[in-house]
């Protein structure tokens, strides 16, 4: 699809494009993935378990959550001092 059509079908007719993109090709900028293992206690992970369903996440996106969250608040505290 060239370009100008597939502008035009955005912009002009406000139809949905999903459909004409590839999103196996997808990559978000340093978002690099890498898989990390974690051993956890139980009760840990019955407490992210009832955390992550009250929210309605998965676990490990409340854990992604979670750890992202703390590692802003750390840098905001180390660039304040």
């Amino acid at each position: 699809m060239k370009a100008e059509v597939f502008d035009k079908k955005f912009n002009d007719n406000n139809e949905d494009i999903i459909c004409d993109l590839d999103l196996s090709t997808l990559k978000r900028p340093n978002q690099k993935q890498k898989r990390v293992n974690v051993d956890f206690p139980v009760w840990i992970i019955d407490s992210l378990d009832k955390e992550a369903n009250r929210v309605g996440v998965t676990r490990q996106s409340i854990i992604k959550l979670w750890l992202a969250e703390r590692l802003e608040e750390q840098m905001l505290t180390k660039n304040s001092r």
